[in-house]
C-alpha cells in the first residue's frame, strides 16, 4: 500500500514528466470508476503536483493567451482547479503514448502535442479516489516529512486523548496524528528503537518534548543513535535502548525518498534498493501478528502486553521478485524451460519402466507353460485305471444333484394333483 514517501515520489514524477507539456480538452474518466467526474475543459493548461502525507494534489492551470483581450469559450475553465488524490492500495501515475494506455487507467489527462501523450491515474484494485475542487482532508494531521514541527506539536498537544490508550503500533496508523505512516514504516520505526509494538502509546511518547532538541544541534542522519531508557520505560515493556520516536517518524520516510526515486518507478518497477533497505518488514526471521484492526504487524522479540489474545500469525506468501514481473525476454523463457539434465532423467525413467513391463510380459507365458507341464507330468505318473476311476467319480458327482432335483419336482407335482 502506498505510504507517505511513495505519494511524495509520485508528485515528483508528475512534475518531472509534465514539465513543459501542454494539456488540452476535457479530463476523461473510465466507465467503471465510481469516483466523480472532473468538470474541467480547457484549450491549453499545465499540470503540477504536490503531496502532503497520504494525499497528492494535481493543480490544473489554464495558460494565458498572448491576445490582449482573450476570449474564453463557454464552459471552458479560466481559473486553476485542484484535484486531490488518495491512492488506496495500488494507485500510481503513468505518462504514456495514447496507444499504450495502461489497462486500469481510470482518470486521463491528454496532451496537446501530436502524437498525443496521456497522464493517467492507474488503480488496479480501485480502492483509490480523487476529489475535484478538493482540499487537503481537514481530519488529517500535518505531514510527517515536510511539516515536522507542526506534526510534533500536534501529537504532544493531544497526548491525553483516548486514541493514545491504544498500542503504539495501532496509533502510528492514525492519520489524524501520523499523516503518512503506513504498515511498513511503523514496523521499521519500532524495530530500530527496539520498542514492542503492543505497549501503550502514551507510555512511549510522554517523555518526549514538543520541540526536537536534536534537530537544532545535529543534522538528520541515516544512523540513529539510541539513548538508554529509564527504569520506568523498562517496566512498561520497552526493552533495550530507545530514542525519539517522533524524530524517526520524520527521518525514516525521508530515507525512502532519498533512495533516488527507485522506490517509485512505474515504468521499470525496480524495487531492489527498497527491499535491501528494509530491516524488519517482511524480512526472514521476523515475527508477524495481526493487530486489533486486522493489519499485519512485523516485529522482533516480545509483542508486548496489549497483543491480541489467540491471534495467529498470518501465512506468509512467497514474495515474487518484482523486478522480473514484466520481463518477457528469452532469458526468462529459458529459465522457465526444463534443463537438459531433467530431460535426460525423465527419459531414463521412461526407458526403465518400459523394460520392467516387457520383463513381466515375458515371465507370464513361461509361468503358464510350466503349470501345464506339471499337470501333464502328474497325469503321466498316475496309472491309467486310476485316471478312469477318477473320471467316473467326477461324472457321478455332477449327475447326483440333477437326479435329486428331479425327485423333488415329481413330489411337488403329485402333491399339487392331490
Amino acid at each position: 500500500m502506498p505510504e507517505g514517501p511513495e505519494l511524495h515520489l509520485a508528485s515528483l514524477y508528475v512534475n518531472k514528466v509534465c514539465d513543459g507539456v501542454v494539456f488540452t480538452g476535457p479530463v476523461r474518466k473510465s466507465e467503471v470508476s465510481k469516483s466523480p467526474d472532473v468538470p474541467f475543459i480547457c484549450e491549453a493548461y499545465r499540470i503540477t503536483a504536490a503531496s502532503r502525507g497520504k494525499e497528492v494534489k494535481l493543480t490544473l492551470t489554464p495558460m494565458k493567451s498572448d491576445d490582449p483581450k482573450p476570449r474564453v469559450k463557454a464552459g471552458h475553465a479560466d481559473q486553476p482547479v485542484d484535484v486531490v488524490f488518495r491512492f488506496g492500495m495500488s494507485g500510481y501515475f503513468r505518462f504514456t503514448a495514447e496507444d499504450d494506455l495502461p489497462k486500469h487507467a481510470h482518470l486521463r489527462f491528454y496532451s496537446k502535442e501530436k502524437p498525443c501523450r496521456v497522464l493517467s491515474f492507474v488503480d488496479t484494485r480501485r480502492f483509490g479516489s480523487w476529489q475535484p475542487n478538493g482540499t487537503w482532508q481537514p481530519d488529517r494531521g500535518p505531514c510527517i516529512m515536510f511539516e515536522y514541527k507542526s506534526f510534533r506539536e500536534n501529537v504532544m498537544l493531544h497526548l491525553s486523548d483516548r486514541a493514545f490508550d491504544r498500542p503504539i503500533c495501532e496509533v502510528l496508523l492514525n492519520q489524524k496524528y501520523f499523516n503518512g505512516i503506513g504498515n511498513y514504516l511503523r514496523a521499521e520505526i519500532l524495530f530500530r528503537l527496539n520498542i514492542p509494538p503492543f505497549v501503550p502509546a502514551r507510555s512511549v511518547l510522554e517523555g518526549l518534548g514538543s520541540e526536537d532538541l536534536c534537530e537544532r544541534n545535529k543534522p538528520v542522519k541515516h544512523e540513529i543513535k539510541h539513548t538508554k531508557t529509564s527504569e520506568g520505560a523498562k517496566k512498561r515493556g520497552v526493552k533495550g535502548e530507545t530514542g525519539d520516536l517522533l524524530r524517526l517518524c520524520h527521518t525514516v520516510p525521508l530515507e525512502v525518498v532519498n533512495l533516488g526515486g527507485k522506490g517509485y518507478d512505474p515504468e521499470k518497477a525496480d524495487y531492489s534498493d527498497f527491499k535491501a533497505w528494509l530491516q524488519c518488514y517482511y524480512v526472514d526471521g521476523m515475527k508477524s501478528i495481526r493487530d486489533h484492526n486486522g493489519r499485519t504487524m512485523w516485529f522482533k522479540g516480545d509483542p508486548g502486553p496489549m497483543a491480541p489474545k489467540d491471534s495467529k500469525s498470518p501465512k506468509v506468501k512467497k514474495r515474487l521478485k518484482k523486478e522480473d514481473d514484466h520481463d518477457y525476454t528469452d532469458k526468462k523463457k529459458l529459465a522457465r524451460s526444463p534443463s537438459e539434465s531433467k530431460i535426460k532423467e525423465k527419459a531414463v525413467r521412461q526407458e526403465t519402466a518400459a523394460k520392467t513391463q516387457k520383463k513381466e510380459k515375458d515371465v507370464r507365458p513361461k509361468e503358464a507353460g510350466s503349470k501345464k507341464k506339471t499337470q501333464k507330468a502328474r497325469e503321466v505318473d498316475t496309472p491309467p485305471h486310476e485316471n478312469r476311476a477318477n473320471a467316473r467319480r467326477r461324472k457321478s458327482s455332477s449327475a447326483e444333484p440333477t437326479a435329486g432335483s428331479q425327485r423333488r419336482s415329481s413330489r411337488i407335482t403329485r402333491n399339487s394333483s392331490k
